[in-house]
């Protein structure tokens, strides 16, 4: 096919030199095209992932979508007419009213990219010739056709950038659940030592204070290293339990007897209870054991009442019936329900029916009492295995 703007001058109207950034692009916009044909607004939203490998600006982008709207067709086509020749004054007003002064400048920034080439007149303005049969034959305005030619470089730049936003989502992700980690681990050991931890805990808040901003892959890792630096000098926590076997006196059972009232429990929802007592192992070492629980919360879990009340409503969703949820609160006790539904969430597809296993284990918390520590201990040996 023939191209109707191969003798066009590649020699810009008026006191504008050549350079050679000029004689590029030209050369570019006369080369062959890699593909055929390229649908024009799939290369715009490519460009716009891409942007900062072309150096261009999202305001750059805007005019070129207005450039891009004056050329009839959906598509690109190689040897097709892809010169558009739109006044300033119709470029500004789809460009959202830009002002005129700023629209120069922006299309000069796509000049310079190399996306777009300026077909200048004789006279510098902006127009078309059409032959005898009323076809346009030449155009002097604006040559799309390195958007054509570059439409593979642009795609491929486009699928790097979404590579590296996902990573860098993903390094972000890691950055702030370590702080979570490390924050939380010297809350507890403040409250179990009696070393002063003042200076890590002032890292942790200058740490939480740089994630407040647009941080790169380079600012992140080095936040990492920090806080991997920081964990390593807080001691492991000794997480050695012993399941209490629950005798038959009345002493030992008094705390069962009395949740046992069906009185009461008939109109006590597990979520409402305050709990006598918490469990022998801490909370902190629950939800290291189990943190997927936690993943249903809006808010940290940081009592035992949040993570009471977080059980009950994760409940349903793992099809544990309202009445085996009472009955497993009011024989173990909220507390150690909430530990045990937190214990059979973590092991996933390991349990195949949820609401069959915990009304055996509140069957077994009857008969002869019931402890979910050791529950917790298998999930902590089972990821320390994993970790080695």
């Amino acid at each position: 096919m023939i191209d109707i703007m191969r003798h066009i001058s590649m020699t810009p109207f008026g006191r504008q030199p050549v350079v050679a950034g000029l004689l590029a692009t030209h050369a570019l916009a006369e080369a062959p095209a890699p593909q055929a044909s390229v649908d024009k607004w799939a290369l715009l939203r490519d460009l716009t992932t891409a942007r900062a490998a072309f150096g261009i600006s999202d305001r750059d982008l805007v005019v070129l979508s207005a450039l891009l709207s004056f050329h009839p067709a959906p598509q690109l086509v190689d040897g097709a007419m892809l010169v558009v020749f739109p006044s300033n004054a119709s470029l500004a007003q789809r460009a959202h009213g830009m002002a005129e002064s700023t629209l120069r400048r922006h299309l000069a920034a796509l000049v310079r990219a190399g996306l777009i080439l300026r077909r200048d007149s004789p006279n510098g303005k902006r127009y078309a010739r059409r032959g005898p049969s009323g076809t346009l034959t030449r155009a002097f305005g604006f040559d799309l056709r390195p958007l054509l030619v570059r439409a593979p470089d642009i795609a491929h730049a486009a699928e790097d950038a979404r590579e590296a936003d996902h990573a860098l989502r993903c390094l972000r992700e890691t950055v702030v659940l370590r702080l979570r980690d490390l924050t939380k681990l010297v809350d507890w050991a403040v409250r179990t030592g009696p070393t002063t931890w003042c200076h890590v805990q002032q890292a942790c808040t200058e740490m939480q204070r740089r994630l407040h901003r647009k941080l790169s892959s380079q600012d992140l890792s080095v936040l990492d290293a920090r806080i991997e630096e920081l964990i390593a000098l807080i001691p492991a926590p000794d997480i050695t339990l012993e399941t209490v076997e629950m005798g038959g006196s009345d002493v030992q059972n008094e705390r069962h007897q009395q949740r046992s009232n069906k009185d009461i429990l008939e109109s006590e929802n597990c979520d409402e209870a305050t709990p006598a007592s918490t469990p022998s192992i801490p909370l902190d070492v629950v939800l290291k054991a189990a943190p997927a629980i936690a993943s249903y919360s809006v808010d940290p879990v940081r009592t035992w009442r949040d993570l009471i009340g977080l059980a009950a409503f994760v409940a349903p969703m793992m099809g544990i019936t309202k009445d085996v949820w009472q009955r497993a609160c009011s024989r173990m006790g909220p507390d150690q329900a909430a530990v045990t539904l937190a214990c059979l969430l973590q092991r996933g597809e390991g349990i195949a029916s949820p609401g069959a296993y915990l009304r055996r284990l509140t069957d077994q918390a009857e008969d002869r009492g019931f402890s979910a520590a050791p529950m917790v201990m298998a999930l902590i040996r089972a990821e320390n295995r994993h970790a080695v």
